[in-house]
């Protein structure tokens, strides 16, 4: 796998051989897989057990409300709470989504490290690296009209099927990408190696086609995650932090003027 892109394209390449070890997909010695998780995941910043049993909660529970541990919609009672938090979560909803996947080491690094330590250690060398997977990520499991549902009403076989996205983007990127965009069947059986989803997806799409959710990766499908799938409502699924809290929401008021919308 990681033969597929020059030297200088490693990281990814260190996060997709770690993830597949998460997965049970990289060998049949768990002990191995452990150990070369382990490696792959160190110079990525991210401890590879935590992330693992975070990251195996995510499948087992997809868009579950309040149990998935991927991108979920905030509940309005949990917007409500407090001025400053509304505040807050605008910004993390808005202008700094696609780096959130990463922004709850922050403390921790410059705790340990100082500001200089996270300058060095994060923000220099791993910022576009932790941008480019937050943003795969965010487009992998946000769209308006899929929803997330509480315990007593969600169906395993039905979130996994259509409650993730498969976005075709641009040839080049998913070759830099090594294929992560095809998720719909990684969430059908997540043992699916990196290097079998592309047939899996096929297959997916000749006998489940009508039940999957498919996407074109342009700038108008980004504008709508970034400034309307934001608070969790039964009715329409999500509503954005403008339409509740307009006070709050200067963030995405600007994100809605600034970004192309166009197709």
């Amino acid at each position: 796998m990681i033969a597929k892109s020059p030297w200088y394209l490693l990281p990814l390449a260190w996060a997709w051989t770690g993830h597949d070890c998460a997965h049970k997909s990289f060998s049949r010695n768990k002990l191995v897989e452990d150990i070369v998780g382990t490696l792959a995941f160190l110079p990525l910043i991210y401890p590879y057990e935590p992330w693992r049993f975070k990251h195996d909660r995510h499948h087992a529970k997809t868009n579950m409300l309040s149990e998935d541990t991927a991108w979920c919609p905030i509940r309005r009672e949990k917007f409500d709470s407090a001025p400053a938090f509304r505040k807050a979560i605008a910004f993390g909803y808005g202008p700094f989504r696609t780096w959130m996947s990463i922004a709850h080491w922050w403390p921790l690094i410059i705790w340990k490290t100082g500001l200089a330590g996270w300058i060095k250690f994060w923000l220099m060398p791993w910022l576009g690296y932790h941008f480019w997977m937050s943003t795969f990520t965010m487009v992998h499991h946000t769209a308006p009209h899929i929803p997330f549902k509480a315990s007593d009403k969600w169906d395993a076989a039905q979130a996994q099927l259509n409650g993730t996205v498969h976005c075709n983007y641009p040839r080049w990127i998913e070759i830099l990408c090594h294929d992560i965009n095809v998720h719909i069947p990684h969430h059908i059986s997540p043992r699916i190696p990196s290097y079998n989803l592309r047939a899996a997806h096929k297959s997916l799409q000749e006998n489940w086609g009508k039940h999957l959710n498919e996407a074109t990766w342009n700038w108008r499908l980004m504008k709508t995650i970034m400034t309307v799938c934001h608070v969790y409502s039964e009715e329409q699924n999500y509503v954005s932090f403008d339409e509740i809290a307009p006070d709050e929401s200067q963030p995405i008021t600007f994100l809605k003027k600034v970004m192309p919308d166009f197709a």
